[in-house]
């Protein structure tokens, strides 16, 4: 009696599912690796140095553009400012100064800066919140507090060791609150704590007493910090133009980085450059 066998398959189909299995087990375990996350951006180095500040990639091109008509280095060195300050930056706007001094003092030092709303939601300081939103670590230290209107004390008395204001002096004289800022800064400084001023300089013959022209007699300012009890410590003339001839028909606003005329006479105005500007170096004195 004969045993019935099974069929046999052949070489070839046993080939074929010998392959079916590795091809399935290959693909089961082969699957396609989801994308890696994107790796975390690489923090930028903090700068130790008003130069290493200066020149740091916490700034942005457009602004190091102007460094030519500012001189940063040479005007906060002139300020007598270091990393472990505390630094009061009044009406900062865009955040041209503040791209150098909050890095600079965002590991020993404290920057503080004065705005027109605490949520820097204000027009005027749009540019300044996208910065701080950017910059997360030269930025998570600085505080900005309102000042002006209801509000004219900056901080503690006696607690800040420099304040500073870059082209604001003509905007509190045509509000007629100028002698109100220089009150409060008084204030907020230590005894030796220094106030640096930097403002458009009128000519002897530009009128210029509410501040409505952009320009301001040197004389008056000296005299305004005097009598809010300043002494003044040292003039520089380092961001001095003599190019400006300070008798424009838009006032200092002619002269870039506004050029309010447009097109007109742009290329003059151009060449000039930006405006003529005092540096005043004040101290509060220590009292003996």
């Amino acid at each position: 009696m004969s045993t019935l066998r099974a069929p046999t398959r052949s070489f070839h189909e046993e080939s074929r599912i010998v392959l079916s299995l590795i091809f399935s087990v290959s693909c089961a375990s082969h699957k396609p690796a989801e994308p890696p996350p994107p790796p975390a951006p690489i923090a930028k180095p903090l700068p130790k140095t008003l130069d290493e500040a200066v020149n740091s990639d916490f700034r942005t091109e457009k602004n190091k553009a102007r460094d030519t008509y500012r001189h940063p280095l040479a005007t906060l060195q002139f300020f007598e400012v270091q990393p472990d300050q505390t630094v009061i930056e009044i009406s900062p706007a865009g955040g041209w100064y503040t791209e150098i001094l909050a890095p600079l003092l965002a590991t020993k030092g404290q920057y503080v800066g004065t705005v027109k709303k605490a949520d820097l939601s204000d027009k005027m300081n749009a540019d300044l919140k996208a910065w701080v939103d950017k910059n997360p670590e030269a930025s998570s230290k600085a505080k900005f507090v309102e000042f002006g209107g209801d509000n004219w004390k900056l901080g503690d008395d006696s607690s800040a060791d420099r304040v500073l204001t870059f082209r604001n002096v003509h905007n509190w004289m045509m509000a007629k609150k100028e002698k109100d800022y220089f009150k409060a800064f008084y204030a907020v400084l230590k005894p030796g704590g220094i106030l640096g001023v930097v403002e458009h300089r009128a000519g002897k013959k530009t009128k210029s007493k509410n501040g409505d022209k952009g320009y301001v007699q040197e004389k008056y300012i000296i005299d305004l910090a005097k009598k809010a009890g300043f002494k003044l410590m040292a003039k520089s003339e380092i961001n001095a133009n003599p190019k400006d001839t300070k008798d424009y028909p838009e006032g200092v606003w002619t002269l870039p980085p506004t050029l309010r005329l447009g097109d007109k006479d742009r290329d003059k105005y151009l060449a000039i450059g930006e405006s003529d500007r005092m540096t005043l170096k004040f101290i509060k004195p220590v009292k003996k």
